[in-house]
């Protein structure tokens, strides 16, 4: 039996990023954040369209169209491909946790 909340790493300098299932055609990950941000000036421009939920902590997209998102547990957003984004913030010393659905 797996998880979402089992073997979570430490907290790291880094995201954590652990692909849960990778079929070529679609991409499931399990991100955990905790008090990271996307670096000053960098935007997410993915070739495939996203869907993502937040499953624990809280967390800001601000999209470079001027949209902004703030997300608590329960949230979740479906990002077009192609849609400059970024992560503003999430909780400090808190696992934000997320999964993400990267799909064509």
């Amino acid at each position: 039996m797996n998880n979402l909340f089992s073997d979570i790493p430490d907290i790291q300098a880094e995201e954590f990023i652990e692909a849960l299932v990778d079929s070529g055609a679609v991409r499931v990950e399990r991100i955990v954040s905790p008090g990271h941000a996307t670096p000053a000036a960098e935007w997410f421009d993915q070739s495939r369209d996203e869907f993502v939920i937040l499953l624990r902590g809280a967390a800001r997209l601000t999209y470079q169209d001027g949209g902004t998102d703030e997300l608590t547990p329960g949230d979740w957003r479906i990002i077009p491909a192609r849609r400059r984004h970024r992560v503003d913030w999430t909780l400090e010393n808190t696992e934000t946790v997320w999964l993400a659905v990267h799909y064509n």
